[in-house]
């Protein structure tokens, strides 16, 4: 039997690697750590059919060394320990560490990621994780301080018709066949960035059409054949990246018809019950923020109560913080504020504390004028009292910016009687 089109292109060098130029391009972080042969555990963030799989395996033949494959969604604390052990035998004096390479590695347990720790501190492997969620959430902290993050991005446009001509022109297989591509734009939408997504859709183009018959490639042979399948989610793929981005944006607009179908949407899909909460709690502090606080306690309970209760009576609990969310007034003030303190202490670097905001635990700090002059505000009426909490640089500066929503109304109010004119520009 065939081996699958996107296994039989899968690169085998640096220089057949298609994409992600910012971590494997001439001079590029990658590839420097890869051709001087010195590899330290690292892990790729990104989404599915980007060349994380692919990287790993030709660093490993590129040096060389033992390399070890598990996959977290098959193997257990057992397998882990099992390998460990087989690379730490196996390894002889100043040889290279094995690479461990950990497929879907966000899927392990708190457990499973505790038994790689000794062995990463150790040297007995390198690891390399592949993931497609966020590692701050998904990989312990002990194990992610360990390890580099490199994120690698979805394929853009160039890069899928790069793989797409080297498909026809080179594969065994394609070029026993008369391809004629007459259209791309609906194969590249439904690729969504993802090579191996790409390769599958040709293939089943190919495929669906008479041996003796030339293949045309067309933009409405492309949709009749995805479309057969009208409910199709790939939680994995372009799809899944499509909903959850018309869900958050329904929940953004305030509509919570919208909010609950693209829910829906996922719930039928398949799609992991926490990811969901996940979003939503991020939707919470991102686009409700101080218009309506609560929305943000009630989004972590939601989340609290999938983790508590699971599936299917979790789903309601989604549903109403869902439609909680969708109803909220909405501000985002706490979002942008906080960008544009990063933004400013990006510019300005590390400007010394005021003296009097500085802690005096020592006398020699006291002769130094350190906590001289603060007031403490329980001491004044209202619990407040004027003085400078900034550096002198930036004294002046205004960072947080109310918007127009009862609640943060208020805020915006007592903040004229605390600061007057400075919080009336």
């Amino acid at each position: 039997m065939s081996q699958p089109l996107a296994e039989r292109l899968r690169p085998r060098t640096l220089d057949d690697y298609i994409g992600q130029k910012h971590l494997v391009g001439e001079g590029a972080v990658l590839r420097r750590m890869i051709e001087s042969g010195h590899i330290s555990s690292f892990i790729l963030w990104g989404p599915p059919g980007v060349g994380k799989t692919t990287l790993a395996q030709i660093i490993a033949h590129r040096l060389e060394t033992p390399f070890f494959t598990l996959s977290a969604v098959t193997s257990g604390v057992k397998d882990v320990r099992d390998v460990i052990e087989k690379a730490q035998k196996g390894r002889f004096f100043n040889e290279r560490s094995p690479i461990l390479f950990i497929d879907e590695i966000h899927r392990f347990s708190k457990s499973q990621q505790d038994s790689l720790l000794g062995a990463v501190e150790r040297g007995i492997v390198t690891l390399i994780g592949a993931t497609t969620e966020n590692p701050s959430f998904e990989v312990i902290r002990p194990l992610l301080s360990r390890c580099q993050l490199y994120v690698l991005k979805p394929l853009e446009k160039d890069d899928l018709l790069q793989l797409l001509q080297r498909a026809v022109t080179t594969d065994a297989e394609l070029k026993q066949r008369q391809i004629e591509l007459k259209e791309t734009g609906a194969l590249l939408r439904y690729s969504g960035g993802d090579a191996r997504k790409l390769l599958n859709i040709l293939e089943l183009v190919v495929e669906a059409t008479p041996s003796s018959q030339p293949v045309v490639l067309s933009d409405d042979v492309v949709v009749a054949r995805l479309q057969q399948n009208p409910l199709a989610y790939d939680k994995d793929g372009e799809m899944h990246y499509d909903i959850i981005s018309a869900f958050i944006k329904s929940i953004r607009g305030s509509d919570p018809d919208a909010a609950l179908y693209w829910m829906a949407r996922m719930i039928e899909g398949g799609e992991d019950p926490q990811f969901i909460a996940r979003r939503m709690v991020i939707s919470a502090s991102e686009d409700i923020g101080l218009a309506n606080p609560n929305a943000l306690l009630l989004a972590n309970a939601a989340f609290d109560t999938v983790m508590k209760i699971g599936w299917p009576e979790a789903r309601i609990a989604l549903a109403e913080a869902c439609v909680y969310l969708a109803t909220s007034p909405k501000s985002n003030s706490a979002y942008l504020g906080i960008d544009d303190a990063l933004a400013v202490v990006r510019q300005t670097g590390n400007l010394p504390v005021p003296l009097h905001l500085r802690n005096a635990p020592t006398g020699l700090m006291k002769q130094l004028g350190y906590s001289d002059g603060y007031k403490y505000p329980h001491d004044f009426p209202g619990h407040f009292t004027a003085q400078q909490y900034l550096p002198d640089e930036l004294k002046d500066r205004r960072i947080w910016h109310p918007q127009h929503s009862p609640s943060e109304q208020k805020l915006y109010e007592r903040m004229i009687a605390c600061w007057g004119k400075r919080f009336e520009k």
